[in-house]
């Protein structure tokens, strides 16, 4: 029987978590939740496990790439052979992860299936703020370029992983600009991806760590992030084969 899980990293959310959990349970059936409460000084923790969720806490915040990695350990050292990220703050739709699902066991050589936000319809549906968009619009041309195949939204935390992929970020997972990274990391390890259409919602509680004036900056970061990490040597998988043991930090 297949086990499946959903990471759901956490940093002073307790005004969401409980109804993260919940959302997951219902819409999700089949999915175990771990919460993995990155060094909150709110009650985080014991919200998420009043709610059901298996909780890690780190003792301090390590960053949204060490929670993830975090619960892809968790994943690895459980036996799961699916695993989902799903933000501690309400922005993914849970209804949503079926779909996500249906395409990874549809698409046996696919290793990431990502929720965007920029395929298909959704006018109405939450995209960020303007500035956002564009630093997204960026990084998606990037991206493009350098995996040969279109990425619209690079951004996304709202991911699911086959056991390979699994193996692979938890062994070795980008903590600076995660999300954007891991997109090149599954390609420079011959994993395949893919996007699918979401809908997102605006986040329930808290505040996002990047601000509009902050953009900017974050982009040229990024950006940078990205070129030098293309420099860098990795181990290479072949199809069929496991995940390697890679160098920690690298993409």
């Amino acid at each position: 029987m297949r086990k499946r899980l959903a990471i759901i990293p956490a940093y002073n959310e307790a005004g969401a978590i409980a109804g993260v959990v919940d959302d997951v349970r219902r819409n999700a059936q089949g999915f175990d939740s771990v919460v993995v409460d990155d060094g909150s000084t709110d009650d985080t923790a014991r919200r998420a496990r009043a709610a059901g969720a298996a909780v890690i806490q780190h003792p301090f915040n390590l960053g949204i790439g060490g929670a993830v990695q975090s619960g892809y350990r968790y994943a690895l050292e459980n036996d799961y052979d699916v695993a989902v990220q799903v933000d501690g703050d309400g922005q993914h739709d849970a209804s949503q992860i079926g779909d996500l699902l249906a395409h990874l066991l549809d698409h046996p050589d696919v290793d990431m299936v990502t929720g965007s936000r920029f395929l298909g319809s959704g006018d109405d549906a939450y995209r960020s703020s303007a500035p956002r968009r564009a630093g997204i619009r960026a990084f998606s041309s990037l991206l493009s370029l350098i995996t040969r195949r279109p990425v619209t939204d690079p951004t996304s935390g709202f991911r699911m992983c086959s056991r390979r992929g699994i193996e692979l970020f938890a062994r070795d997972y980008p903590h600076d600009y995660p999300e954007v990274e891991a997109v090149l990391m599954v390609h420079a390890h011959r994993l395949k991806s893919a996007e699918l259409p979401v809908q997102m919602r605006p986040r329930v509680s808290g505040a996002s760590s990047i601000n509009a004036s902050q953009s900017a900056f974050y982009m040229v970061k990024v950006s940078l992030a990205v070129l030098v990490g293309l420099f860098r040597a990795r181990p290479v998988v072949e199809p069929g084969d496991r995940a390697p043991v890679a160098a920690e930090h690298s993409l």
